[in-house]
């Protein structure tokens, strides 16, 4: 029968493979306000969660509820945060990107409006507001890539704060095993080719090789299904010399 292969049962979804809830404390997102609304919020605190390399800025509103907003490059205590289209473009407040000019640097965009913010949240990153058009304002990513987004959408003015966070190496493999526990990756990462033959298709022989094609179909089993899945195009791209 064999064994069952670590992403196979990494699918299954079973608690060993979660991520931890201890230390988390809310999801980092905007509050859900319509676009005629505008509101103030004062910087209660400012906190770490586990497995989140930039601070979160707990923020408390007119109504006294509190929600959790990554934090920006200046952010202190009682500070005042604007929420809306009339917000001033300073650090840390949140507008729609159709009122911010043209090469801003800004982070937490929404990819959609009202999902509370999706890009652009690892530490020490920002995006820049590119371009407004009719087809949308086109920003461009910490990747380098461009992307054109629904005017209406909120972004935080600034630079996320917590960078070089991840520049200081491990000393240890127990820290960096909990560092990928707390986000829910799968780590260590072992090599097919280095496991016993009953525990993976890539596995066994006389020395560590795959023994057969390393691509396989998107319907193959779940057993088989590991290497190059429906891969287009493997190996090294060769020119055919001109004659």
């Amino acid at each position: 029968m064999g064994k069952r292969p670590l992403v196979r049962r990494r699918g299954r979804g079973g608690m060993q493979f979660r991520a931890a809830t201890t230390g988390k404390m809310a999801p980092a997102k905007y509050p859900r306000f319509s676009l005629s609304e505008q509101h103030e919020a004062e910087v209660v605190d400012i906190v770490h969660e586990r497995g989140r390399p930039a601070p979160l800025t707990k923020i408390r509103f007119e109504n006294g509820s509190f929600s959790y907003i990554p934090s920006v490059l200046g952010t202190k205590i009682g500070a005042r945060l604007q929420f809306g289209l009339n917000s001033q473009v300073l650090p840390g407040n949140v507008i729609s990107i159709q009122n911010i000019p043209d090469g801003t640097l800004v982070c937490n965009v929404e990819k959609h409006f009202g999902d509370g913010g999706s890009l652009v949240k690892s530490a020490g990153s920002y995006a820049t507001v590119f371009s407004h058009g009719n087809e949308g304002v086109t920003l461009k990513l910490p990747s380098g890539k461009f992307t054109t987004l629904n005017p209406q959408n909120r972004a935080m003015i600034g630079i996320l704060a917590g960078g070089g966070s991840d520049e200081r190496p491990f000393m240890r493999a127990g820290v960096a095993w909990r560092k990928m526990r707390s986000r829910g990756r799968k780590y260590p990462i072992v090599r097919g080719v280095a496991q016993a033959v009953y525990v993976h298709p890539h596995g066994g022989g006389r020395h560590q090789h795959v023994g057969r094609g390393s691509t396989v179909s998107r319907n193959a089993p779940p057993g088989r299904k590991v290497g190059s899945i429906a891969a287009r195009k493997t190996g090294r791209a060769r020119v055919k010399e001109r004659i």
